[in-house]
């Protein structure tokens, strides 16, 4: 069932896309064993042998240098439409009532608009509002997709897995595409306190862990 597949992608990545830790690289066969059994997994092999062949502490360097340090490559969402404006905030807003609306709520320990939280709550939780919430940052993703490519980053086979479970873009959507990729996600406010990540996390910090909706070892996914 397409819906199925999709939803199980999502949660697959939601891993894959986050802060290389101990217990991401011990679920690798796992996620690989989930992986292969999906339309999306040959997309997804390429990012799940570079993750089991690096050291450690390598990849955690690359993900900084790849998530924190380049504006267009940021897994918050709403950075790509709104940059730390105030417009943001009402932004961020709909990520959380959405969440509370599938009868979940989120702590302070992460944005909604992380792109591994909405993937989470895509996989998990609700398929059809996460779906939604993801066309609706089309362009954003479609950027960061962009970016991962042009940067040789193998975390680009993530994206060509969520890319994969999303139709087509439209023509609108082309030109949301080019616009941002022409101009980039928009200056800050001068003066407005950021709401977040990417311009409130300092570089050499490890990213603060992510909280989960459910336990994935409920769905096959983590041991």
């Amino acid at each position: 069932m397409a819906e199925s597949s999709d939803a199980r992608c999502h949660l697959v990545v939601s891993r894959l896309l986050d802060y290389p830790e101990p217990d991401l690289v011990a679920d690798l066969p796992v996620l690989a064993e989930v992986g292969a059994g999906l339309p999306q997994g040959r997309l997804l092999r390429p990012l799940l042998e570079h993750l089991g062949q690096v050291p450690l502490l390598a990849l955690q360097q690359d993900y900084v240098a790849t998530f924190d340090q380049r504006r267009r490559c940021c897994l918050y969402l709403t950075y790509y439409a709104f940059g730390d404006t105030r417009k943001r905030g009402a932004a961020l807003l709909a990520f959380k009532q959405a969440y509370r609306a599938a009868g979940v709520e989120l702590d302070d320990g992460e944005l909604p608009d992380h792109l591994c939280v909405l993937l989470e709550f895509a996989g998990s939780v609700d398929p059809a509002a996460g779906r939604r919430l993801l066309l609706e940052h089309r362009a954003g993703l479609e950027l960061l997709h962009l970016s991962l490519r042009d940067a040789g980053s193998p975390y680009a086979a993530a994206m060509d897995a969520v890319s994969a479970t999303l139709p087509a873009l439209r023509g609108d959507e082309r030109d949301a595409v080019r616009r941002l990729v022409a101009q980039g996600p928009p200056g800050e406010d001068v003066g407005l306190d950021p709401f977040g990540p990417p311009t409130g996390v300092p570089v050499t910090a490890e990213p603060a862990p992510r909280t989960a909706f459910i336990d994935l070892a409920s769905v096959g996914v983590r041991r």
